[in-house]
Order: structure tokens, then C-alpha cells, then sequence
């Protein structure tokens, strides 16, 4: 400091140069977290946003009921989804979908999703045929969930699921969704 005036002496003056840098450097910080903070939803999700877990479903028919060849549908309950196990072309594992069947082939009884592997249109059942049939562009499902005919090449999306506590109930692995419905 000089002592007569209080002023200090060696004060870096601003300059342009020092200006500018700093203009800019707040300007590439700015488009940085405009850019990247949108993107942070889909990987740092929070734990509050979406519960996991057995969603119960009731069903219109029982399944000791189901003849071979018959199918019972079923909707996810109000605000929930359900999660694809497997997958492929348009569908693929932990993909959400709102519907599905409950197919008895044979022996087996299987829990399809509704959605089509080919654009995502919802399969019907062709209980003449035999198969589920998607109405948007032909694609053609056997019972088990096989392409039948295309122009879908990947199968059905499977559904995890159990019986749940009467013969008209099920549970399917699902997802809360908050605000959905």
C-alpha cells in the first residue's frame, strides 16, 4: 500500500483479454449444464420416482378354465406397467407395457406382453387360428410366442410372473409409475 494516498499499488487491472476469457469460460459452463443436465434422468433416476415389485392382477377368467389354444387378457393396474423379461426388434428387457395374456398352449401357460416386436401395436388374440395377431402390419404369433409370420421377426416379450392367491389372480413383476394412468 502506498502510505500517502490508502490506494493499493499493485492492483491487476481488468483487462479485455482477462474479460473475454472469463466470458467465455461462464458461456461454455452454461451450454455444458444445459446440455448434460436434461440427460441426468436417465441415469441417475431417483429411488422415489419408480418402485419395483409384484403388481396384482385380477383376471376375468380363472386359469384352471382355460382350454388349450384360449388366452385371457389383462390390464396393469392404475398408474403401473409392466416389465419385459426378454425381448427383441422393438421390444427388449425392462421395457414398460401395459397389457398382457395369459396363454394356455398345451400344458404350458404363458404371460406375453401385449406389444408387438415388430412397431409396438397391441397383438390381438385369433382364437380361430390359434395365434395373436398384430392388426398394423400383419406380424403373426403362434401360442408360445414364436413369429408365425412376419414382417416381425423377434418372438413375444415374456412377462415374470406367479399365481397369486386365488385361481383368478396373478402376480407380474411391475413398475410404479406416478402420474400415469
Amino acid at each position: 500500500m502506498d502510505d500517502t494516498s490508502g490506494i493499493p499499488v499493485n492492483v491487476p487491472a481488468t483487462t479485455r483479454r482477462n474479460f473475454i476469457v472469463w466470458y467465455l469460460a461462464g458461456l461454455l459452463t452454461a451450454t455444458g449444464v444445459a446440455l448434460i443436465a436434461p440427460l441426468l434422468i436417465f441415469i441417475w433416476p431417483p429411488d422415489t420416482a419408480t418402485k419395483k415389485g409384484d403388481l396384482t392382477v385380477k383376471l376375468d377368467k380363472t386359469l384352471g378354465s382355460l382350454k388349450d389354444g384360449e388366452a385371457v387378457s389383462f390390464q396393469s393396474p392404475k398408474e403401473t406397467g409392466f416389465l419385459m423379461k426378454d425381448g427383441g426388434g422393438d421390444n427388449f428387457p425392462g421395457k414398460i407395457t401395459f397389457a398382457g395374456y395369459a396363454v394356455k398352449n398345451g400344458a404350458n401357460l404363458t404371460v406375453f406382453s401385449t406389444t408387438c416386436s415388430h412397431l409396438g401395436c397391441s397383438v390381438a388374440i385369433n382364437p380361430a387360428d390359434q395365434s395373436l395377431d398384430c392388426p398394423c402390419h400383419g406380424s403373426r404369433f403362434h401360442l408360445d410366442g414364436t413369429v408365425l409370420h412376419g414382417p416381425a421377426t423377434a418372438p413375444l416379450s415374456h412377462l415374470t410372473w406367479k399365481q397369486g392367491a386365488s385361481d383368478s389372480e396373478i402376480l407380474v413383476y411391475g413398475v410404479q409409475l406416478p402420474g400415469v394412468g
